[in-house]
């Protein structure tokens, strides 16, 4: 039996995340957001259930959660979302829209958002509550981290190694065997060809260091 889905959020990346699930068939319920003060918000066509304590009339064994939150450079948020909600006992269902091409035996976490068009070789490994989002390639035997978010267009050579929390921007491009430390900021259309170290900032053709 399917379980229904409700989504945490009402942005951008929840609209992303309904599509997703409406093209695999996955019935929703609806979708919570804590920051909204409205009685009642439709998001594309999804009714708001209310904040996250309208959770509290769910049996976590009776649905799954789709962690709608974004995550534009700073992941937090999204991370502290994840977290509270799996530990009051509720499951994240895994998204993977149907146009996506992804190995067999790639190793998903769970939570984790592959959207369409985008590509996962052989070998792969993605961490909890990863997004890899539209168009991005990720190619043989890359290692993904937890709460990673690979932007749209974004390429991952081969044996590519992306520690926990970073995000990888738009149309960047990171070259094979290189390794990412955690909490790091690859800007958008970055060209990576060198180690980057835990908790750098990078941006450029090729990358260059721009902080921390």
């Amino acid at each position: 039996m399917i379980r229904p889905v409700i989504i945490i959020g009402s942005g951008g990346h929840a609209k992303v995340v309904i599509e997703a699930l409406r093209c695999s068939g996955i019935p929703i319920l609806g979708h919570t957001d804590a920051e909204i003060a409205k009685e009642s918000l439709d998001l594309a066509g999804v009714p708001y259930l209310g904040s996250d304590e309208a959770l509290n009339g769910h049996d976590p064994n009776t649905i799954l959660l789709a962690n709608g939150i974004g995550s534009t450079g700073d992941p937090a948020t999204r991370i502290r979302a994840f977290k509270h909600l799996h530990d009051r006992g509720f499951q994240f269902t895994r998204i993977i829209h149907p146009s996506t091409v992804i190995a067999g035996d790639a190793d998903l976490g769970e939570g984790v958002q592959i959207m369409a068009g985008a590509i996962i070789q052989p070998g792969c490994r993605l961490g909890i509550n990863a997004i890899v989002n539209t168009g991005a390639h990720i190619d043989h035997d890359c290692d993904i981290g937890e709460h990673v978010h690979v932007a749209p267009g974004a390429v991952l050579c081969g044996e590519v190694t992306i520690g926990t929390r970073c995000h990888i921007g738009a149309g960047a491009v990171i070259t094979q065997k290189i390794s990412v430390g955690a909490d790091c900021l690859i800007a958008a259309g970055t060209v990576v060809t060198t180690m980057v170290k835990k908790g750098t900032r990078v941006a450029g053709v090729p990358a260059r260091n721009i902080g921390t």
